[in-house]
C-alpha cells in the first residue's frame, strides 16, 4: 500500500498537487502524509470525530472532485467542521475529545500506527481543517496512492 496525503488547497491547486503526487512528488509543505492508509481510514476518522463532537451521521464520505484524478478526493464541509472542532470542543468531564478520537482511530482494524502517532496525525489534520477558509475558496483534500 502507498500513502495518503491530506492538504488544504484551492480546487485548481489541488489538481496540480494531485498531478505532482501521481508523478511521485514529495510531501507538500504543511500537508499530512500518512503511509499505509487509504481514503476509507480518513472517512472512519470523520465518523469517529463526528461521534466525539456529538454530530454523528453527517456526510463524512469523501467525494471525487474532478475526472482528471480519481485519486484526489474532497472532504465534505460537515467533516471539515467536525475535524476542526476537535481542537476546541468543550466537554464536561469527558476528557480530551481529540485524544479519544486518536486512540479510537488507532484501534481500528489494520491501522498501521498506534495511539501516539494517531494523536499527532489527528491534531495536524484538525489544524488543517481549521485552516480551511471558504472566503479563499480553499478546501480540504485527500490524495491516496
Amino acid at each position: 500500500m502507498g500513502f495518503t496525503e491530506i492538504f488544504v488547497s484551492t480546487h485548481e491547486d489541488a489538481l496540480k498537487r494531485a498531478g505532482a503526487l501521481e508523478s511521485g512528488g514529495p510531501a507538500a509543505p504543511g500537508a499530512v502524509r500518512i503511509p499505509d492508509i487509504s481514503d476509507f481510514e480518513v472517512e472512519r476518522l470523520g465518523d469517529l470525530a463526528g461521534v466525539a463532537v456529538h454530530a454523528p451521521g453527517a456526510d463524512y464520505e469523501l467525494a471525487m472532485v474532478d475526472v482528471a484524478s480519481d485519486s484526489l478526493l474532497g472532504v465534505p464541509a460537515a467533516m471539515v467542521r467536525t475535524l476542526a472542532e476537535l481542537l476546541s470542543y468543550e466537554t464536561e468531564g469527558e476528557g480530551d475529545v481529540l485524544e479519544d478520537v486518536a486512540v479510537n482511530w488507532a484501534a481500528e482494524e489494520d491501522m498501521p500506527f498506534g495511539p501516539d502517532e494517531a494523536r499527532a496525525y489527528v491534531r495536524r489534520i484538525a489544524e488543517l481543517a481549521a485552516a480551511v477558509d471558504p472566503a479563499t475558496r480553499s478546501g480540504l483534500y485527500v490524495w491516496t496512492s
